[in-house]
This record gives C-alpha cells, sequence and structure tokens, in this order.
C-alpha cells in the first residue's frame, strides 16, 4: 500500500517523528557523559590489535566483557534517549526514556582485566599456547579508550591422535569412524574441535543404539611436551560407572538399544495429564495399526494413524537412532496440525538384566492437534496514483479435512477505489472494483503412486496442491475476468532447500470492456499485445534456499529461482493437427494462447553488524521471451518495478521501461516489461519500544525485449541499460509486534531515468543534471518527487 504525493496532515505527525529522532541523533553526539559519576569515565571504544591471519575480530569482540554503549551510524542513540530524561524526575515519561534508552557503560578496570584473561585463555584454546594479552587505557574528558594488543606467538600443531578405549565393546565402532575426526594431524590445535568432536561422538553413538551415551564419557589428554610447537592428543572413551551397595562403583559397558512398543497418545490433553495422570491414562482406549498402538480417549482419532505411521521414523524391532527422532520431530511438525509434538523414551527391560545384554525401549509419542477450522478477515487501505480506497478478505482455513492433515483454505476478496471520471464533461467520482476468490487444498503427499511409497515420504516430505481462483476487475481502463486451475509439488531437498514443481497452472484472461481513449492511445504499441483476450498454460519450477537460523541472530543466505514456459503443449498439438492460424495466430477453444519462457533469480544477503542492526543486500534479475504465438508477455505475467517492496520512490508500475519518456497518458501508472535489474541496499537499526528504523537505497528498471518506434528507449540495450537504472533513497520507521510487523517507508528519487526535464521547466538545464529532479528548481506540480509507502512485513 502506498501514498504519494503531499497529505498534509498525516506528512506532518511522520516530519514530527523524524524531527524528535533527529534531535536524538545531534543530541546524541554531545553531553554523553552528562550521567557518568565523578572521577569515572564513559567507556567510549574499545580497540583490537591483532594477528588478522590467526584470529577473526568478530570471534575476539565476543570475549570482551565491557562493551561500548550501542551505535547506530556511529552514533550511541540508547545513551542519548537515557540523557534526555531526569534522574531525579519520577514522572512517567521520564521513566520511560530510562526504560527504552541505556545507561552510559561506566569503564570498569576488574572487566578491562577479566577480558584480558578472557582473550588470553581464547588464544590458548585455538592452540597458541605462549600468546600474551596487554591492556592500555587512555582517560580523556570523562571518556576513556582502552587498547587491548593479542601477541599470538607460533601456534601448536597436532602432532599425533591416539584413542584409549575404556569400554573395549565399543574399539570397533569408534576406531572404524576414526576418519570422521573433525581434526586430523598437522591441523592447529583447537579447544572447540575438542568440544565439537565429543558432540560429534555422541552424536555418531546414538544414532548406533546407544540411548545413554553422552559426551561426559568423552575426556581428552593433551601432551604439549612432545617439542617443536606440538602435541599429542589422546581421546579416552570411559566406561558406565554406577554407586553400588556399601560404597562400591560398579564399572561397566554401554548398553545399546532396540525399540520394543511404540505407543502413540492421539489427541493428547496434557493439562489432564499433568492434574491426574493415573486416573487420565485409566480412561483412554488402545487400538494397533501397522505395528503401533495408538491410544486415545475414544477410537475417533482427529487424525487417521496410517498419517502418524508416514511421518514416524521410530520403528519396533530396529536400533534406537537419534537421527530417526529428529527426522519423526520435524515431519510431524511440517503436517501443521500439531501443536505439541512430544517424544519419550522408557526402558522396558527388567531391572536385573544382565548389562551385557541389548536393552530395549519403549516410545511414547503424545500428540495435540490445533484447532480444525479458523477464520480471519483482515481490513486494508489501498491507494493508486493518488485514489484511496479499502479492501478487505475474510479467510477460512480448515487444517484436517478429510483427518488425513490436508490443509484446506479459502479467501474472499473485495476492494473498491475512487478515482475521478475525467472523460465526461463533468469530472464525477467513480469507483473501481474488485471481486475475487481464491481456494487451495495441500495434501501431505504425491498423487504419483511410484513417488507415494513411505520412504519416499519420509525422505522428502512431499506435498501436492490444488488451487482454484476467479477475479473480477473493472478498473478505470478497462473490465477484466481472470480464472485460475492449477496444481503442483512440493518437497524438501535437505534442511535448507526446497523445490516446487507446477506442472499445470492454466489461466484464462477476458478482456471484457477497454476505455476507448486508452485503446487508442496503446493501438500499434508493444503494449497493446498484453490487453487482449488469451489462455496461459504454464510450467513451472522453483527453487529456495535458506539457511536462516531463527534462534540466532546470524548472517544468512536467502536465494529464490524460478523458471517456467507456457503454451508448448498447445503448439506440439496444433503443428500435428495442421490447424490453421486466426489472424496470424492459433487458438484454442476460440481464443489466442500464451507461450514464453520466463526465468528469474532473487538473492539477498542478511549481515549481523551488532545486536541492534543489520545490512541487507538484495538483487534481482529476471527476463521473459515472448515467442511462437506470442507478440509479447500477458499483462500479468510482465516484470514491474515500484512500490513498498521494490523502488519505494515510485509507485507500483511507475518506473521504466528503460528511459523511455513517451509513457501512456493514464492514471493509473501501466508501466512493464520482459527485462528486470533491480538491486536494494538496507540498514536495519532497533530503535525503542517496538521501533525499528531503516535506511535504504533503492536501483533498478524494466525493459522491452524489442524495439518499440512509439515508445523509443524502452527496450534493453547492452550499450545503454546502466544509464536507466532508476536510482532512490529513503528512510522508514517500522513497528515490530512480533507477530506482525507494519512498515512505513519514505522514498525519494534520485535519478529518474523517464525524467523529461524540457517538459516539467522553463529554460535549459545541464546535461549533467538532465534526469536528476531533486536538482531541478521548477519540477511541475505533476511530479511527485517522494512516495510514502506503507506495508505488513520487511520488504525482502
Amino acid at each position: 500500500m502506498q501514498w504519494t504525493g503531499c497529505y498534509k496532515s498525516f506528512l506532518f505527525s511522520v516530519h514530527q517523528w523524524f524531527f524528535f529522532l533527529l534531535v536524538i541523533f545531534a543530541f546524541s553526539s554531545c553531553n554523553t557523559t552528562k550521567y557518568v559519576p565523578e572521577n569515572q569515565y564513559l567507556l567510549g571504544k574499545n580497540t583490537l590489535n591483532f594477528d588478522k591471519n590467526a584470529f577473526k575480530r568478530e570471534e575476539l569482540k565476543n570475549y570482551i566483557k565491557q562493551k561500548p554503549n550501542k551505535r547506530i551510524l556511529g552514533v550511541k542513540f540508547h545513551l542519548a534517549l537515557y540523557n534526555l530524561s531526569d534522574l531525579d524526575n519520577s514522572n512517567w515519561f521520564h521513566r520511560w526514556l530510562r526504560k527504552i534508552g541505556e545507561e552510559p557503560v561506566v569503564t570498569d578496570p576488574y572487566l578491562v582485566d577479566k577480558s584480558t584473561q578472557q582473550l588470553t585463555t581464547y588464544a590458548h584454546n585455538k592452540g597458541y599456547f605462549n600468546a600474551t594479552v596487554t591492556k592500555f587505557i587512555v582517560y580523556r574528558k570523562k571518556k576513556s579508550k582502552v587498547s587491548y594488543t593479542l601477541q599470538s606467538g607460533k601456534p601448536y600443531t597436532i602432532r599425533k591422535i591416539d584413542y584409549v578405549i575404556e569400554d573395549t565393546s565399543l574399539n570397533n565402532i569408534i576406531l572404524g569412524d576414526s576418519l570422521n575426526t573433525i581434526f586430523k594431524r598437522g591441523d592447529l590445535y583447537d579447544s572447540e574441535k575438542l568440544q565439537q568432536e565429543r558432540e560429534r561422538i555422541e552424536r555418531y553413538l546414538k544414532n548406533r543404539g546407544y540411548f545413554n551415551f553422552t559426551k561426559e564419557y568423552v575426556f581428552y589428554e593433551v601432551d604439549s611436551t612432545v617439542g617443536r610447537n606440538q602435541v599429542d592428543l589422546f581421546i579416552d572413551i570411559k566406561q558406565v560407572t554406577e554407586q553400588a551397595g556399601s560404597g562400591m562403583v560398579k564399572v561397566m559397558s554401554h548398553r545399546k538399544y532396540n525399540i520394543g512398543n511404540v505407543f502413540v497418545y492421539m489427541d493428547f490433553d496434557a493439562r489432564k495429564a499433568l492434574a491426574d495422570q493415573a486416573d487420565y491414562f485409566s480412561h483412554l482406549d488402545t487400538v494397533r495399526y501397522d505395528g503401533l498402538f495408538f491410544i486415545g480417549e475414544n477410537l475417533n482419532f482427529s487424525v487417521r494413524p496410517e498419517v502418524v505411521k508416514r511421518a514416524n521414523y521410530i520403528i519396533p524391532g530396529n536400533r534406537y537412532n537419534l537421527e530417526n527422532v529428529d527426522k519423526t520431530y520435524n515431519h510431524l511438525a511440517s503436517l501443521r496440525i500439531f501443536k505439541l509434538v512430544n517424544i519419550l523414551f522408557r526402558e522396558a527391560g527388567a531391572a536385573d538384566q544382565p548389562v551385557n545384554e541389548e536393552g530395549t525401549l519403549d516410545c511414547h509419542i503424545q500428540l495435540s492437534t490445533f484447532k480444525k477450522q479458523s477464520y480471519a478477515v483482515e481490513v486494508e487501505g489501498t491507494n493508486s496514483a493518488g485514489y484511496l480506497g479499502v479492501a478487505g478478505n475474510f479467510i477460512y482455513q480448515h487444517k484436517n479435512l478429510f483427518k488425513g492433515a490436508e490443509f484446506f483454505d479459502t479467501k474472499f476478496r473485495g476492494a473498491t477505489e475512487a478515482y475521478v471520471d475525467t472523460t465526461a464533461d463533468i469530472r464525477k467520482i467513480r469507483n473501481s472494483r474488485e471481486i475475487g476468490i481464491e481456494t487451495g487444498l495441500q495434501l501431505p503427499r504425491f498423487l504419483f503412486p511410484f513417488l507415494n511409497t513411505e520412504s519416499f515420504v519420509k525422505k522428502y516430505d512431499p506435498k501436492t496442491r490444488f488451487s482454484l481462483a476467479y477475479n473480477y476487475q473493472d478498473r478505470r481502463d478497462y473490465t477484466r475476468t481472470i480464472a485460475r486451475a492449477s496444481f503442483g509439488y512440493q518437497w524438501k531437498g535437505n534442511a535448507f532447500t526446497t523445490f516446487f514443481v507446477t506442472p499445470f497452472d492454466f489461466n484464462t484472461v477476458r478482456i471484457w470492456n477497454i476505455d476507448s481513449v486508452f485503446k487508442k492511445k496503446i493501438e500499434d504499441t508493444y503494449l497493446e499485445y498484453s490487453f487482449r483476450d488469451v489462455l496461459i498454460s504454464e510450467s513451472s519450477l522453483s527453487f529456495i534456499y535458506n539457511n536462516q537460523n531463527i534462534k540466532k541472530k546470524v548472517d544468512f543466505t536467502l536465494f529464490r529461482f524460478n523458471a517456467a514456459s507456457a503454451g508448448n503443449v498447445f503448439s506440439a498439438y496444433n503443428m500435428l493437427t495442421n490447424k490453421p492460424k486466426t489472424e496470424g495466430t492459433y487458438n484454442i477453444l476460440g481464443n489466442e494462447y500464451a507461450q514464453y519462457i520466463k526465468t528469474d533469480a532473487d538473492f539477498s544477503y542478511h549481515q549481523v553488524v551488532n545486536d541492534a542492526s543489520e545490512f541487507v543486500y538484495r538483487v534481482f534479475i529476471g527476463a521473459g521471451i515472448p515467442y511462437g504465438n506470442s507478440q509479447a508477455l500477458p499483462f500479468e505475467k510482465r516484470y514491474f518495478s515500484g512500490g513498498a517492496n521494490s523502488l519505494r520512490a515510485w509507485t507500483v508500475r511507475g518506473v521504466g521501461p528503460g528511459s523511455s519518456t513517451q509513457k501512456v497518458s493514464t492514471r493509473f501508472p501501466n508501466q512493464t516489461g520482459d527485462i528486470k535489474l533491480e538491486a536494494n541496499l538496507e540498514y536495519r537499526f532497533e530503535l525503542f519500544w517496538v521501533l525499528e528504523g531503516a535506511l535504504f537505497i533503492d536501483m533498478g528498471n524494466v525493459w522491452d525485449m524489442r524495439y518499440e518506434s512509439l515508445t523509443p528507449n524502452s527496450n534493453f540495450d547492452w550499450s545503454r541499460f546502466y544509464k536507466e537504472l532508476a536510482l532512490g533513497t529513503g528512510l522508514g520507521i517500522r513497528f515490530d509486534f512480533s507477530f506482525f510487523l507494519i512498515r512505513l517507508d519514505m522514498g525519494l528519487k534520485l535519478y529518474d531515468p523517464n525524467f523529461n526535464p524540457l517538459s516539467d521547466q522553463n529554460g535549459s538545464v545541464s546535461t549533467l543534471t538532465t534526469r536528476w529532479p531533486l536538482f531541478n528548481p521548477n519540477l511541475s506540480r505533476d511530479y511527485r518527487l517522494m512516495a510514502i509507502q506503507i506495508g505488513l512485513g520487511y520488504p525482502f
């Protein structure tokens, strides 16, 4: 959603916020020691001097115990908020400022010494046993700068790795896996890798039936006296020890376990079980299905047992395997019908079972489902080139339609928008309308018998989705309907990758009415071919890579790739049947069909600066090529720039194509193209309360594939495309309420490739600034230099 132009009452409040923030930024650059006690010093900066070939700055910074106040663009913004308050004033405003702000970090010599020790220990743990760290503090005007200098010395490497396996039953297993150790002979000694190896050995043994084995049974001995800056490493695998009678200690081997019975508690009620466990479990019934025991208060389970069976990797009679437990958790959660998935194991053998015998584990899986049905109502404001409107969605979802984790959803949409009709003699306010319905059904499996085996489902977690949609649009320039039917498949490649294949996506676009003025203006242009009745039969492939860790704020990459083609099946049919063309094109069911190929890639990288800020880099590249039965891409498939998730200084479809200045005159921008290039850089930072801020730069444009004489410079040309990249900047405010985020971005045009200075001012201008409207003192009233975008969620 977006607002453009000058809306004084709204912008006034926005300007007040930004003025308030600018005051704080300005204030933060001075008087930072306002609340620093006498004879104490504000910690201004930590400096690290070290060998960059040996250590990483980000890792070393984690071991400094005292850090300066947080900075945003080099400014201690949160400290400034705190300093704005009056410590002697207890009214709510001053309490609020102190709560959202950050009190000054006063230099603590004890923590400086502690940091020195921590850095020294870290260097030793990285194999630099002779490393030393010295500190130096400079005090000036109630501020301090602390400098840490790390002299690393020569590192120690691993000369030899030996195993001391006290539990001889593990000899063959451990030694057979020794080639997979995280460290090798000749590697630098690194205590962090030693800890990772402990965890790897624990998981390795748990995946082979050793349920009770933990990393606490793995010890290391390091001999650094062998000389030549080398160490000998001994990996010690301890036996199990238990306290026996009379203070005696019993030593035994680690036991291997098999899976006994698997009990699945359907529709599990955790509250009743906690309130009176014995009474709750006494009222449960049991039924056996394909080797598993399904238990519930009645046998009319909300989910069919076969659904859980397909998602379960814990099989009776198999070895205990931690990896299978994790897969079961993940697969059951991916069904999106269970709010609780709890997997427990209990030893089923006799207490006096000999220690040299394999044990048995009974598995208990507790499942609680979400509510089957949910309803939601969404209301949003809309704006197109200054005309306001309102839209609403009514959404219905059923998460378990046929008791098989089938996800059914339906969305009803209605929208209306006012505009001024200037085609008549009398100017009138009229409304554009949109009404639509979309429904879909997702199944937790493939609808291919040969790809629907239990092993395939367990490995790839496949899904099939069907969808139907119908949309009626009554716009200023045209009236049309769009009907769509599609089905496709989705599956997981690994923890970071997801694949989507849509073999059938059928659209029929019908133009019922087109404004005569608008029609005349697009005649004999490239855009004319996009406003025709058309059938679109598309097949597509999509790929997503996302290595984001939602539990930790670390750098991550998101990559999306899409490829699609349309019309080839229809063309093959027409060629085989020698069907004649109608007015130069083949028709199916009386309508022209689209034929094209289209592919695009969207890459973004999130770089964490500190706990309060991050940079986000994004690049988008896409192209569609019409051929055969099509002169141009259908309007729905063409690329556009501008809007809340694109170039934020422009309206939706308000950029391009190319550097053409001869655009179709319409109050609703329709500037689209076959090729799109876009790049964005955004700096995001936390402010206070639920407020976040952002500074951004957007660049990009769209182009036509072919030259169009009526709209020159709209086609893509390698010799000039880089001169036609629109450039905008701006700043934003976001309200992060955890479960949703409201975004307000204010964009400013810097370089506009479609800007024609001769039509916007009197007199000539320098050729260096002809497309830099910000430097044009005589802009036309109709030219919109700024745009305010409102959206939900981050733009990318």
